[in-house]
């Protein structure tokens, strides 16, 4: 269900933070990581009501146990990014390995799997609740966002999916680094023909995702369902299949593009000049900055 999807989707956004300056899914200007981080609860209500639909009693029960998570997150997990923050700002002077780069991975991981098991109760109370209505609702959103995501990525020409892909890694790498020069540029936009990203691949495993959700959600919520107990081994049996799918294909994918990343982020860092370094120095002190200033508030 949107359960799980919301969970990953908010632990990525935290763990973007981490990989700035290797290129990962930067937030944008240190304002926007403080806008982005309290409003977060908000955003991810609306996010998951539109997958959902929620009830006036499921309604109250999921905004306060979003509150709950964001304060414990707060409390608990952001004084845990600083150290990487700063283990990244002491190698943004010199030359980064495509090895150093994938070794922000398992740390991140480690973070998005306590952010897991601390909502996992929560996901658990509120998936039992999910009525026939409410789960035929999910059916329909789902396919309504394949749609969408088909007509952007799929159904058009590779050379256009190349392009809008190259887009999106040169407003990262603009947010790291500041302005990219034209050999820089046209570096990325090699790397980018040549790379093994395919979106059908990435369509299949979210309709995996998809249907390995709804059946849960089905099971669950059946007249009798599992004890509680059960229900929570099955939701987080669910997420361990989000974290890592039980597709091989969809496995082995992964693990490539990982290791393009790393190639890309590499050859990427070491290809910008001192003024670059240091523009992407100070960017990771300003997050750190209002990392420490978001985690010191209660």
């Amino acid at each position: 269900m949107s359960c799980p999807s919301i969970l990953l989707r908010v632990a990525s956004r935290f763990a973007a933070i981490i990989g700035a300056l290797l290129l990962a899914m930067a937030l944008g200007g240190c304002s926007a990581i403080k806008l982005g981080y309290a409003t977060l609860p908000e955003l991810a209500y609306w996010w998951l009501d539109g997958y959902v639909d929620f009830d006036d009693v499921q309604r109250l029960r999921v905004r306060e146990d979003l509150a709950r998570l964001h304060a414990w997150h707060r409390a608990s997990e952001l004084p845990r990014l600083l150290p990487l923050l700063q283990q990244a700002e002491q190698l943004a002077p010199g030359d980064v390995s495509a090895e150093q780069a994938c070794a922000f991975e398992a740390p991140v991981r480690e973070r998005i799997a306590a952010l897991r098991d601390q909502a996992e109760p929560a996901l658990t109370t509120t998936a039992i609740t999910l009525s026939d209505a409410q789960l035929r609702h999910l059916e329909r959103k789902y396919a309504q966002k394949n749609r969408d995501y088909a007509k952007e990525w799929i159904d058009i020409p590779r050379a256009e999916q190349a392009d809008k892909r190259l887009k999106e890694l040169l407003g990262r790498a603009d947010t790291v680094y500041g302005s990219l020069t034209e050999t820089q540029r046209t570096m990325l936009a090699r790397l980018v023909q040549g790379s093994a990203w395919n979106p059908s691949l990435l369509l299949a495993e979210r309709r995996r995702r998809q249907h390995d959700t709804l059946a849960v959600l089905r099971r669950l919520t059946a007249q009798p369902g599992p004890a509680l107990h059960e229900a929570r081994q099955a939701v987080h049996e669910l997420l361990e299949r989000y974290l890592t799918s039980p597709d091989p294909t969809f496995r082995a994918y992964v693990d490539v593009m990982r290791q393009e990343a790393c190639r890309i982020t590499s050859a990427l860092h070491n290809s910008t000049s001192t003024a670059q370094r240091d523009f992407a120095a100070r960017r990771l002190r300003g997050w750190q900055r209002d990392i420490g200033e978001l985690a010191a508030q209660q």
